[in-house]
């Protein structure tokens, strides 16, 4: 039996709450797969290999370009007492190298039960200057996170530089079989931000990659471009930089 392996063709909406007004809506396109089963590889995507899409092990999980792919997301399981709860199957949400670029402002790792509920989730936040950082998600009585659940963390890791690093997130999740749904509700003593990424699932075949792209053909170099594009808004807007703090020394917070 092969694993999961879906395309969500999705939007992703940011909008900044405080006296600095911004907001924009993009599309945008993700991968869904379950890295530690056999995958069915359509024409023209590869695992760990070159390809003109491809999804690799080394960019996710702990430090960029050299992560240990769906064993780090175990150990950090483990390390936090959730083991017996995640025995089910491992998910990875991320955005795909085009060409062998990739640049993913936000991954996810979504670990079930052995009946299919969602009992954790590790938001994996990456920065445009080459950070990381990881917010582990999950009830403290180690319950299901239903689609109405409201996950919070302390925002400790710099993302943007118009935004502070203290405040806290809020995270909803809803990991449906056609549709997904992830919503980041982040408040600071300056506002905040609303972020959002929505999309449906279907299979990754060789003509969705071909439709994803041609709508999108930069892949994530069209992502950071348009992160740029937004930030050059921001300071013209007038709000405030920040100077890219160290990162925090420990690799998951939650």
């Amino acid at each position: 039996m092969t694993g999961t392996l879906d395309h969500i063709a999705g939007e992703t909406f940011h909008g900044r709450k405080g006296a600095v007004q911004n907001a924009f809506r993009y599309g945008v396109d993700y991968l869904l797969l379950e890295p530690e089963a056999k995958l069915r590889e359509p024409p023209l995507f590869s695992r760990n290999r070159a390809g003109l899409t491809s999804l690799h092990d080394v960019d996710h999980g702990g430090v960029p370009r050299h992560g240990a792919g769906a064993g780090w997301a175990r150990h950090v399981l483990a390390a936090h007492g959730l083991s017996d709860l995640t025995g089910g199957r491992l998910l990875l949400l991320a955005q795909p190298r085009v060409l062998g670029h990739v640049f993913n402002p936000v991954s996810f790792w979504l670990a079930h039960d052995a009946d299919g509920g969602l009992r954790a989730v590790i938001a994996e936040v990456s920065n445009t200057f080459g950070d990381r950082h990881s917010y582990l998600c999950h009830h403290a009585d180690g319950r299901v996170i239903e689609p109405g659940d409201r996950m919070t963390a302390a925002k400790i890791f710099h993302v943007s530089p118009f935004q502070p690093i203290g405040g806290g997130y809020v995270f909803r999740f809803d990991i449906g079989d056609d549709r997904i749904g992830i919503w980041i509700d982040y408040t600071s003593e300056e506002g905040g931000l609303y972020a959002t990424l929505t999309g449906w699932r279907q299979p990754l075949t060789a003509g969705r990659i071909v439709g994803m792209c041609l709508r999108r053909p930069f892949g994530s170099r069209r992502v950071l471009g348009l992160i740029h594009w937004q930030a050059l808004r921001l300071w013209w807007k007038g709000a405030r930089y920040r100077v890219r703090p160290l990162p925090p020394e420990n690799d998951v917070s939650g």
